[in-house]
C-alpha cells in the first residue's frame, strides 16, 4: 500500500461507502505520504491542520486547472466555483471573503434562532402528519434538506416558492466539488450551474430594483457600485456558493447524526434527558462521520514541508479531513462514537483562510433540530434501508427512512 494506491482506491464506490478502513491504511504510511507525479496524501490530524492553515498551501484555481488540463475550461460548473471564494487564493479570496463576512456575520446568524425554531416545529408537524399511519418518512427529504435550505434561503432572500427547487440542482452541481471526479459526469453539473446562475442574475436585479433586508440585496448593492470590490461574476458565483454551502453540510450533518443515533440509542436518550449536550453531540457527529471528508490544496511557494517532508511548489496535496478526525494520535479511541468528548475540535469546517463561513449556522441548526426531533417523536425508529450518496467529499445519505409512531 502506498499513497498512489490510496488515491486510486478513494475513487471506488466500495471505499466511498466506508472510507474509514482505508484512512487507517493511509495514516499507517505516515501523516503525509508521496503519491507519485507531484502528489501527496495527508491523513494525520496535525498534518491536515497545518496544510489547511498554512497560506502557502492554496486551492487549485480555475486558471491553474486550465493550464494543466485545458478541457476543464469548457465546464461551466468548474468555472462557476472557480470564480467563488472556494477556489480563489490571495488577493481575490480575502477581498471577497471579507465582503461576504461583513454581511453574513455572527449577529445575523444569531438573529435567525427564532426562525430556525419555527421552521423546525413546522417541519416536525409535517413529518408527524406524513407518518401518522405508520408509513415510513424519508428524513432526508422531509427534514434534513428542507430545514437548512429554508434557513439559508431566508438569509439570502430567496422567495418561499423557489426554495425547494434547488435539491436536484445542487445534487448535480456538487459533483464538480469532488476531488477525484470523472469529467464525463459533469454534464448535469454544468446544466445546474447555468440554471442557478440565471436564477441569481434575475434575483439580484430584482433586489436592486426593490431592496430587502437580505444577503442578495446587500451583496448586489456592493457589486453595483462597480468600484472593484466585487465583480458581477464574483457576485453570482458566491451567491450560488452560499446557497450550496448553506445547506449541503447541514443536510449531511443532520442525516449522519440521526443514523448514528439509531446505532446508539443511549445517546438519543441522553439528549432527551439533558444528560448529553447538543453542542458536544454536534461536535462528535462532525468528527466521527464528517459531512466534508476531503479537499485539495496546491503548494504555492518554496520551502513548504509537512512532518519534515518537503512539498515542492506545484505539488497537489489530497487532504483527508475524515482521516484526520479519526487520528489516534489526536483522539483517544477515535473509532468510538462518544459525545462526552470535550476539546474535540474536528477539522470538518476546514481551517485558515478557507474556514467555512457557515459553520456557526450549521451548528445552530444542528443544536436546535436534533433535540426537538427526539422530543417530538419518542418512538422515532428506522423505517427501511438507507441509501448513501456515492460521494467522497460531501458524505451523507440520499434517503434515510424513519417511522415516527
Amino acid at each position: 500500500m502506498d499513497g498512489a494506491t490510496i488515491i486510486e482506491q478513494l475513487m471506488t464506490t466500495e471505499v466511498r461507502a466506508d472510507p474509514y478502513p482505508l484512512y487507517g491504511k493511509a495514516r499507517a504510511l505516515g501523516p503525509i505520504a508521496p503519491a507519485g507525479d507531484g502528489m501527496f496524501v495527508v491523513s494525520g490530524y496535525e498534518a491536515v491542520n497545518k496544510v489547511l492553515r498554512t497560506p502557502g498551501f492554496g486551492v487549485a484555481t480555475a486558471e491553474m486547472m486550465a493550464g494543466t488540463a485545458p478541457e476543464l475550461a469548457t465546464h461551466s460548473s468548474l468555472a462557476l466555483f472557480g470564480r467563488s471564494i472556494l477556489q480563489r487564493n490571495a488577493p481575490d479570496q480575502p477581498r471577497v471573503r471579507a465582503l461576504i463576512a461583513s454581511v453574513f456575520n455572527a449577529r445575523r446568524v444569531a438573529a435567525l434562532r427564532p426562525a430556525v425554531e419555527t421552521a423546525v416545529g413546522r417541519l416536525l408537524d409535517e413529518m408527524a402528519e406524513q407518518g401518522a399511519d405508520g408509513s415510513p418518512v424519508d428524513f432526508m427529504d422531509a427534514f434534513a434538506f428542507r430545514l437548512p435550505v429554508g434557513v439559508i434561503c431566508e438569509l439570502l432572500g430567496v422567495p418561499d416558492q423557489d426554495r425547494y427547487r434547488f435539491r436536484g440542482l445542487t445534487s448535480d452541481l456538487t459533483v464538480a466539488l469532488e476531488v477525484l471526479k470523472d469529467l464525463d459526469e459533469l454534464g448535469p453539473a454544468d446544466a445546474a450551474a447555468e440554471e442557478m446562475t440565471r436564477y441569481f442574475t434575475e434575483l439580484a436585479a430584482e433586489r436592486l430594483a426593490r431592496p430587502q433586508d437580505d444577503l442578495v440585496t446587500d451583496l448586489a448593492r456592493i457589486a453595483a457600485e462597480d468600484d472593484g470590490r466585487l465583480s458581477a461574476e464574483e457576485l453570482l458565483a458566491n451567491l450560488v456558493l452560499l446557497l450550496v454551502g448553506g445547506f449541503e453540510t447541514t443536510t449531511n450533518l443532520l442525516g449522519n447524526g440521526l443514523a448514528l443515533l439509531f446505532r446508539h440509542p443511549e445517546v438519543a436518550e441522553g439528549l432527551r434527558s439533558g444528560a448529553v449536550s447538543p453542542a458536544l453531540f454536534t461536535d462528535e457527529v462532525l468528527r466521527f462521520d464528517s459531512p466534508v471528508q476531503a479537499t485539495v490544496r496546491v503548494a504555492l511557494e518554496e520551502g513548504l514541508a509537512v512532518d519534515g517532508l518537503p512539498v515542492p511548489p506545484g505539488s497537489t496535496v489530497t487532504v483527508l479531513i475524515g482521516s484526520a478526525n479519526h487520528d489516534p494520535a489526536r483522539y483517544d479511541r477515535p473509532e468510538v462514537f462518544d459525545p462526552a468528548r470535550t476539546d474535540s475540535q474536528p477539522l470538518s469546517f476546514g481551517g485558515g483562510q478557507h474556514f467555512c463561513l457557515g459553520s456557526q449556522l450549521a451548528r445552530l441548526e444542528g443544536e436546535i433540530a436534533v433535540p426537538a426531533l427526539l422530543d417530538r417523536f419518542p418512538r422515532l425508529a428506522p423505517g427501511g434501508v438507507p441509501t448513501r450518496r456515492d460521494r467522497l467529499v460531501l458524505r451523507g445519505y440520499q434517503t434515510l427512512p424513519v417511522t415516527v409512531r
